[in-house]
């Protein structure tokens, strides 16, 4: 046998890109892809590793990228229960999951400034992380000092912050917020909007507080509909006055996306992501003694709005899954001084989002393999300014990359679980396909159930500009 040409050779897969499917030999080396073999091509001698791993009969994806979860980080209240995941948990739990780079809410607090709460990020990342790392900065009160210092910091490569429009301090600061969301635009950045109007949440838990419907079995009640298309269209506003790049997280509701679709159409720079519970799930979850395990903001809606967000996944209306993976335990979640205005929002779903889709989406027909790599890593990644190095297998790439098992089923159980929150709401769903090993940067992260990532291995991924507002009137980015 020659000499090995490669740190790493995957044997006999079949290689998956928005592109299309090839039969393909994947050498690796110096943590990218370095050879792409054609096995049906006749011609070229077979790759050679230090290190081979057999993919005979399963799939090679990209690393799914997800561009939102919540992981905890150091600073926030300690007298207040926060999420039960840091950088190196959720990693574990990404990695099985078959995520390879995480984008996490990074809260500026108020005596931060950009980079400050970046350089405590990177901190952390190199500390704590496994799979790789970028950063929303979440701007929670818009100073001017704080406003100046968006062009600047997109440039640097800091290119994506967030916004709550449900936060108190949005409506006190609409100036400070546009400027900083135009500032951002006009650096070649995104922003991401979480879209729930905050009038009309206070409406309805004061109408439902009078009729002593606080429980959290009203949660569906509590933020309406209403509450999302109110938001979602003065962000699509906002988006149309600057002409910035705009992202809406976590959409919920078929009117919302209708919305979204419409500012679509007339070229807008706006992009729309949902999240699994809509896709899984609908709001009579909140009636059972166990409903508060489902609570998420926006809540869960209808299966006609259900129907509306997988309409939106196959015709490229929606661009991105994200997991906003945002992990209680089952006690905290369950907690009986909760109610529909004091609640622990979130859940976790690092472990469960892609082998969920996989098996509602491709192995129903309603989703191509193409379109879930879309939809799972080269989107985000486009939007977010790490493609081509992430969200793709090809030369030069990061070998980001999960060979997918799909010739067997599975049940999700909480045992199974890497998040800390240790349980699912999934838990009892049979799926078909799942992540037999995870390689990330070349190095075997996960394989067979155990994650062999160390703490530290994880990077904050340099970042450039989003995808241009050129391309905005496209259906999709895949």
């Amino acid at each position: 046998m020659p000499d090995p040409q490669f740190d790493l050779v995957l044997r006999g897969g079949t290689v998956v890109t928005v592109e299309g499917q090839r039969q393909a030999d994947v050498g690796i080396q110096g943590g990218r892809v370095a050879a792409l073999h054609d096995r049906n091509a006749g011609a070229g001698s077979p790759l050679n590793g230090t290190r081979e791993i057999d993919a005979s009969g399963r799939l090679l994806l990209p690393g799914g990228v997800d561009p939102h979860v919540h992981l905890h980080t150091e600073g926030s209240d300690p007298g207040e229960p926060s999420w039960v995941d840091d950088y190196t948990s959720g990693s574990q739990a990404a990695l099985a999951g078959g995520i390879t780079s995480v984008g996490n809410m990074s809260y500026v607090l108020p005596w931060e400034t950009i980079a400050d709460r970046v350089r405590a990020e990177e901190t952390l990342v190199a500390r704590q992380a496994i799979a790789d790392v970028f950063f929303h900065t979440v701007i929670i009160s818009p100073s001017p000092a704080l406003v100046a210092e968006v062009g600047g910091a997109v440039r640097g490569g800091q290119s994506s912050m967030k916004v709550f429009m449900c936060m108190p301090t949005f409506e006190a600061n609409i100036p400070g917020f546009t400027r900083a969301l135009k500032a951002a635009g006009d650096a070649g950045g995104i922003t991401l909007v979480h879209c729930e109007d905050l009038a009309t949440i206070e409406c309805c838990t004061t109408m439902l507080a009078a009729h002593a419907h606080t429980d959290l079995g009203h949660f569906a009640d509590s933020r309406p509909v209403e509450a999302e298309t109110v938001a979602t269209e003065r962000a699509i506003a906002m988006c149309r006055a600057t002409r910035s790049p705009t992202y809406i997280v976590h959409l919920s509701s078929a009117r919302a996306l209708a919305a979204c679709a419409a500012a679509r159409a007339e070229g807008l720079p706006l992009f729309v992501e949902t999240r699994p519970l809509y896709l899984h799930m609908t709001s009579e979850r909140y009636q059972g003694s166990d409903g508060p395990l489902y609570v998420a903001q926006p809540p869960l809606r209808e299966r006609a709005d259900q129907e509306a967000l997988w309409r939106g996944l196959t015709d490229g209306s929606i661009d991105t899954v994200g997991s906003d993976h945002a992990p209680w335990t089952r006690e905290l979640k369950l907690d009986p001084k909760l109610n529909v205005e004091h609640c622990r929002s979130g859940v976790a779903e690092l472990d469960t989002m892609l082998p969920l889709l996989f098996t509602e989406g491709v192995a129903t027909g309603r989703l191509s393999v193409e379109r879930f790599v879309a939809l799972t890593s080269t989107n985000a990644a486009r939007l977010f300014g790490m493609y081509p190095r992430k969200g793709t297998i090809a030369v030069g790439s990061d070998a980001d990359i999960v060979i997918w098992e799909t010739r067997e089923r599975r049940t999700v159980r909480d045992s199974d679980l890497f998040s800390r929150a240790g349980h699912t709401v999934y838990a009892g769903r049979a799926v078909s396909a799942w992540p037999h090993a995870t390689i990330r940067r070349g190095e075997l992260v996960f394989e067979n159930g155990k994650v062999l990532g160390q703490p530290g291995s994880g990077q904050a991924i340099p970042r450039g500009g989003t995808t241009p507002p050129a391309q905005a009137g496209q259906k999709s980015l895949g």
